[in-house]
Formats: structure tokens, sequence, C-alpha cells
């Protein structure tokens, strides 16, 4: 028999159990409802965590053994999605060599079943207080996205593609070290750039893109009468403050991790001397709280004419907060609203992306204790957005930002083709 259920004790975990006689056709019943259970759970919290406890197999003969075997070893994995496993083996010749042998960093096996289940809890915590739902400490990610923005600012007017004269308040002393050798040796700083590009090749530019894209969406809907703009996973974001129409009658509302947004707080104050009438402040940890609820409090009007923005969001929460941000969207707005995000493909956040800068992007966010846990199968995205509620949706690609904005000077430049950016309307 095989048997699969959520390991309530443990977030996002999954215990597997083989034990008694067990043929093939249970073995294909069995791995049929393991992954219903698996594909949950990943909704859910965007990974899963195991315990395999397989001490009681008894397999009716070698086939059934077989395919128990290479489901374990060959299409679990390929989801991308396992963080730690616990397995439980017996205290024998055959357990104490694969406990030798086998062991790494994040599977370990053990001969007691408590002692697996406390080494995964320990395992799951360490994780949570450094990267994931309880995050300390403001996002080192959105710092260096207006890094980013304050580099691209200080380029000449005739060849940058977007400008944020606020973003460079926003980074700390390891970008500022960068600007400085900016100004003392222009050459040392274009060395250190194409190494960037040679590492991300078309991801700085995309991001630039990116930013300038958002930007000119937002232009255009405070232009067409939008009454309220929210941010979510705000960040260092500065259009509240340097777009002109947002000040005149738009109500602004950041919506962020309290701590980033905390930090942000105290910087706005410093660049202005205080907080502007127009935005609201909301400290939410999108990964886990509940946004409706928060935003309602702090004064969102559902009958208003809304612009939801998620610049650099979906791909570092689960499938299932996302799926939750959305269904508030549609529920929640007046006819007319909007949202705009921009994604990443599942290859790539499965980790089974073929190019090598998405090996290379994966291991940069690891860096600054993040991961990626959301994207959108490729070709899927008008499907996605239709089956939650929006119409009039469009997909812009990094061609279509090469189109748009690269010209002149930039002409040549490289973009990366596994970002793109979607929006669509409520109607």
């Amino acid at each position: 028999m095989i048997e699969t259920t959520e390991y309530k004790k443990i977030p996002a975990a999954i215990l597997h159990r083989v034990t008694g006689k067990t043929d093939i056709n249970e073995v294909k019943s069995g791995i049929a409802e393991a992954e219903e259970i698996i594909d949950k759970v990943i909704h859910e919290y965007g990974r899963f965590n195991l315990i395999l406890d397989p001490r009681g197999h008894d397999f009716a003969d070698l086939a059934a053994h077989k395919m128990w075997k290479m489901w374990l070893i060959q299409d679990v994995p390929s989801k991308g999605k396992t963080n730690y496993t616990a397995i439980i083996v017996p205290d024998s010749l055959i357990g104490r060599g694969e406990k030798e042998l086998m062991d790494t960093e994040k599977t370990k096996f053990f001969f007691d079943f408590d002692e697996g289940s406390n080494w995964l809890q320990k395992m799951v915590d360490i994780e949570e207080n450094s990267n994931g739902l309880m995050r300390k400490g403001p996002s080192k990610t959105a710092e260096y996205i207006a890094a980013g923005r304050a580099i691209e600012s200080i380029k000449p007017q005739g060849e940058r593609i977007c400008y944020d004269p606020y973003a460079i308040h926003f980074i700390g002393q390891e970008f500022l070290k960068y600007f400085e050798l900016l100004s003392r040796s222009p050459e040392m700083a274009k060395i250190i750039m194409e190494h960037f590009e040679r590492l991300y090749p078309g991801v700085y530019n995309s991001s630039v893109a990116r930013v300038r894209y958002f930007d000119d969406f937002v232009r255009t809907s405070a232009d067409k009468g939008l009454e309220q703009l929210v941010i979510l996973g705000a960040g260092y974001d500065t259009r509240a403050y340097r777009i002109e129409k947002l000040k005149e009658n738009v109500k602004v509302y950041e919506v962020d991790h309290p701590d980033t947004q905390s930090v942000k707080i105290e910087k706005i104050k410093e660049i202005f001397s205080s907080l502007p009438d127009h935005v609201v402040y909301v400290p939410v940890d999108l990964a886990t709280e509940n946004l409706g609820q928060r935003l309602i409090q702090q004064g969102y009007n559902r009958s208003q004419k809304t612009l939801f923005v998620m610049e650099g969001l979906t791909c570092y929460i689960p499938p299932k907060a996302v799926d939750d941000i959305l269904s508030f969207i549609v529920k929640n707005s007046a006819k007319g609203s909007a949202v705009i995000f921009d994604y990443f493909p599942e290859s790539l956040v499965n980790g089974i992306c073929a190019l090598e800068v998405g090996k290379n992007l994966r291991n940069f966010v690891e860096q600054y204790n993040e991961s990626f846990q959301f994207g959108i199968k490729e070709g899927t995205i008008e499907t996605f957005l239709a089956q939650r509620g929006f119409s009039q949706i469009k997909n812009v690609t990094g061609e279509d930002f090469k189109r748009a904005y690269f010209h002149g000077k930039n002409e040549n430049m490289e973009v990366c083709g596994l970002l793109s950016v979607a929006h669509a309307m409520i109607e």
C-alpha cells in the first residue's frame, strides 16, 4: 500500500509511506494520489518538504518496485520544487550504507522517524527565519532593482531607457561603491558591467525596459481617469513621488513586507522631509497574509477605477498567493480597473530551464536569501488570466521591449527572453 498525506506538523511537508504487499495497480493509484497532494502543497507554498518512509514495503514484483522507484528518483525531482527530504530506513547494513554514502545537505537518512521529523522541522525553521515566510530585514533584491534604475538614470537623456532621480537614495554602500568607481574609472566600471552581461545576458536591459514600460502604463492610466493605484510588493518603487499626475488626484497604496516598508518610509522622510498625503503605506507579507482585509482597512475603495501594479513580485511568492491576489482584484475592483505584472516562465522557476542565464539567475537570487516560487508555463498567459476572470489580455515580450525602446546607440543591445510583462482589464 502507498499512502501520501500532508504532514501538518511541518509547513509544506508531505509524508509518503509504502507498507505491505503492493502490486503495480496499487503503485499506479498511489502515485496518482501522491501527485495530487504534491501539486496542492506546491500551489500553496511554492515548494514541498518530504518525509519518505518505505521501511514496510513489500512490492509484489520487480515491475511494481521499478515503477515506484523511477517515479521517486525521476518524476518527483523534475518538478524542481523539493526542498528538504528526510528518508527513514531500517537500521541494517544496507540502511547504514545509504546513510553513509548518500547523505547531502538537503537529503538525509535516519533510522528513527521522530529523528527525521525533528531534523526536517529544524531545517524548515532555519530557512523560514532567514528567507522564507518569516523573512527578517529589508529585501536585498529591492535594493538591487533600485541600483539598476540609479545606474540608468545617470546616463545622458538620449541614451537612458528609464529615469528615476530618487533611486540612488535607496541603495547601500555595496552599490554606492560602483557609482564611485563609475566616476573615478569609467573603464573599470565598463569591465564590471561587461562581466555582469556575460553572466546575465540581456537581464539589465530588460529590467530597465520593464521600468519604462510600467512607467508609461501608469502615466497612460492616470491620463485616462485613474482614481487609485495599488503597488503590490512596492519595494523601493518611486512612481508615487516622480509621476506628477499621480500627485493630483490619485490615491496610491504601497503594499509591502513591513521590514522593507519601514526602511522605505524613513528614506522618503529624508528625501521629502515628510510623507506625502496621497500615499498610504500598507504593511503586508503577501506570501502569508490577507491582502484584501488589510487594504480595505486602509481605505481602499472597491468602486473606484484602480490599477494594480506588481513589478518584480510574482516570482517571489507562492502560486496560491498569486491566485489569491488576482482573485481579490477581480472580485473587488470597479469596471475598467486593470492589473499589470511581470513574470518568468515556469521552466526557470522549476530549475529545468536549459538556458545558462536561467541557472545564473536562480543562483543570484539565492545569494540574497530569496528564491523563485512562481512562474507561468510558456504560451499560456492568455489562458491563465482569462480563467481568472480577466479580459483584454496583452503579453509583452523582450522583443517588444526592443522594438519600443532600443533605438540609436541602444539598437544592438541584447534583451532577456525570460522576462515578460502582462496586463489585463476587469470588465
